[in-house]
């Protein structure tokens, strides 16, 4: 369906706090979640936010201006006052797709507070070309998501018929030989990639992953109301996602079941919330949702997704209760 693009500039009056889809996310420790930008070029069956060029629900995708983005990082990083933040480009669609996410690792790298930048991304518009500029950039870490080694399995996975896993797996092999360390993180997805999962842990064993870090960190799908849910396909219960990683762990004598110490997260104070589950509050809509039905608002220095919003047009002010407040992300429906 087609969708609007929505720049965020640096005058914006769109805080870069409270959404999902773009800016920034603190979640009470040293890592901050860098969002530069929504888009995709590939569209996973398991997706969890229905990403890519086949989504049926995203009305728009978001890009923001990184002067504009680096300023809000350090207003949240001198709150933090700690020194060893990392900060960690993942997207709701892929990193890459930013233009300038080259020079955004460069200017994160330089920011005094923070000791390691990293990124997540499928490495769909990567090759073995590109790790010179990542090496440049001061990039310390790819957490890479291959989901099989087997080139018509990842181009069904990915829902993308030019995605060519070969050459990602020339990416990978390069990078494991450059100073910028490689995790690599495949979707399990039960009763579609079950054998690839050993394939994989043995690919990231062989070409040297993780110098730094675990080589590997295996994500287990889950079913999101909003992302895609491959037919026939249920996730696993923990249990037994948890039994297979400590089997393979044994097996191949490598560290699966991580915590957030392996990467030196901890707690770190977090910025205050400005509005709580089941407040009402005044919201101005600033422009299209990110789904279906949604809008896009401010309120009390936040952005806002608003929900049930079909009637109310960018420049409407509505007046809404608090659903969602967790980690300063904010979702709100008008009020009855």
């Amino acid at each position: 369906m087609p969708r609007a693009l929505v720049r965020i500039p640096q005058d914006a009056a769109v805080p870069l706090i409270g959404t999902v889809a773009f800016g920034l996310i603190d979640r009470g420790t040293t890592l901050i979640q860098v969002r530069p930008s929504s888009a995709c070029v590939l569209s996973c069956v398991f997706c969890s936010t229905d990403a890519g060029p086949r989504s049926r629900t995203r009305l728009a995708e978001y890009l923001v201006d990184m002067d504009y983005l680096l300023q809000w990082f350090d207003e949240v990083a001198v709150y933090k006052g700690v020194s060893d933040l990392e900060a960690h480009v993942d997207t709701v669609g892929d990193p890459f797709v930013y233009p300038k996410v080259t020079e955004l690792f460069r200017r994160l790298k330089e920011h005094p507070q923070v000791s390691v930048v990293s990124v997540q991304t499928h490495g769909a518009l990567l090759g073995p070309e590109d790790v010179p500029r990542l090496e440049e950039s001061g990039l310390d870490r790819v957490n890479l998501s291959i989901d099989s080694l087997n080139p018509e399995k990842a181009r069904a996975l990915s829902g993308t018929p030019a995605y060519d896993v070969e050459r990602v797996k020339e990416f990978a092999r390069r990078l494991a030989e450059s100073e910028v360390d490689l995790l690599i993180a495949p979707v399990w997805v039960p009763g579609l990639n079950d054998e690839d999962i050993p394939e994989i842990i043995e690919f990231a064993l062989d070409i040297g992953a993780g110098k730094r870090w675990p080589p590997l960190g295996i994500q287990k799908y889950e079913a999101h109301r909003h992302g895609r849910r491959p037919r026939g396909v249920r996730p696993m219960p923990w249990s037994r996602f948890y039994a297979a990683l400590r089997r393979w762990e044994e097996e191949y004598g490598v560290r699966l079941v991580l915590t957030r110490e392996d990467f030196n997260i901890r707690p770190s104070r977090g910025l205050p919330k400005t509005m709580r589950v089941g407040e009402k509050v005044a919201v101005r809509v600033v422009g299209p949702g990110w789904r279906r039905g949604e809008a896009l608002g401010v309120a009390r220095g936040r952005a806002v997704t608003l929900v049930n919003a079909e009637a109310y047009p960018t420049g409407s002010e509505v007046r809404a209760v608090v659903l969602r407040d967790r980690d300063n992300v904010y979702v709100l429906r008008p009020a009855p």
